[in-house]
């Protein structure tokens, strides 16, 4: 291979499963792009892709080749940077995917001081509620709540989100401010049910004890399995929810929502930063991380 930029434009061409979309991307002709992977492929000596009139996809050799062709970039990127000043700003493409409500409720409103002090960074946000392929999807990092169950993964845990209970003045006016968890029952209180797969078991009313946390079995109207649509619920007065404080914290403060029982929240769900390996730490990747902490801490237990 003469150069890098064979490298940069195969691994564009598979993340975005197009040769059209990945031209675009590079300010380039698709023409170009295409005659860049022949002779890569001839170079390296394997059909690295996959090519069909509606799109593009990685072949079994392709797989194997764009993990690597990652891993180079990755420390080009890190010895042309080695050097830079503390607080340089940033330059070059960072592709990241978070949960949807983090992303409209914390990261995006924050984005334009980022966005000011890094005007060359050039940030591709995905927002999904699934868990997202990091190599084959060719993401530098991933937001991700919960435990982390691949330990294959790279995890930075970034600290734990606040979690609380709400509900609609509406809810409140008709069934009472509850106070105990005794009230729950008394006062005949439901509650919002989500679930990733519908009409699975729900998890009930999360409540802590003196050495761990329980749940509490409360009838409810529905069951959902989006985030969204579990926020839209407690907001429209269908019952009561236990989210995120970050997701939820305008809606408190507007008066939309109430936050009940304070004294009694549910456990603080884990965020962590994840990437591939420790290769993807690139110096764009570290600033984010470092960018994101701050963040996401008042919305820290």
């Amino acid at each position: 291979m003469q150069n890098l930029d064979a490298l940069l434009i195969f691994a564009r061409v598979a993340e975005m499963t197009s040769f059209t979309r990945a031209a675009e991307s590079l300010g380039m002709q698709k023409g170009r792009v295409s005659l860049v992977i022949r002779e890569l492929e001839r170079d390296v000596g394997a059909t690295l892709l996959h090519r069909t009139t509606r799109s593009v996809q990685l072949t079994e050799d392709g797989r194997a080749f764009y993990s690597r062709a990652r891993d180079v970039l990755a420390e080009v990127e890190d010895l042309q940077s080695m050097f830079a000043a503390n607080g340089a700003p940033l330059r070059g493409r960072l592709r990241v995917d978070m949960p949807t409500e983090l992303a409209r409720g914390v990261v995006i409103p924050a984005l334009p001081e980022l966005i000011a002090a890094h005007p060359e960074l050039e940030l591709e946000l995905s927002s999904t509620d699934r868990r997202v392929d990091l190599v084959h999807e060719g993401f530098d990092c991933v937001i991700r709540l919960g435990p982390i169950v691949d330990e294959t993964l790279i995890a930075r845990p970034l600290g734990k989100l606040r979690m609380i209970n709400a509900a609609s003045p509406t809810y409140l006016a008709r069934y009472g401010m509850p106070h105990t968890l005794h009230d729950l029952r008394s006062q005949g209180h439901r509650m919002v049910h989500y679930a990733e797969t519908l009409g699975s078991r729900h998890a009930g009313w999360e409540y802590p004890t003196g050495d761990g946390y329980a749940s509490l079995p409360l009838p409810g109207s529905i069951q959902v399995n989006s985030v969204q649509t579990y926020h839209a619920a407690g907001l429209a007065g269908i019952g009561l929810i236990q989210a995120g404080y970050s997701a939820l914290a305008h809606h408190i403060e507007s008066g939309e929502l109430v936050e009940v029982l304070p004294d009694l929240r549910p456990e603080p769900l884990s965020a962590s930063l994840i990437v591939a390996h420790r290769r993807n730490l690139s110096q764009r990747v570290r600033a984010f991380m470092n960018w994101l902490e701050k963040v996401l801490e008042p919305y820290f237990d």
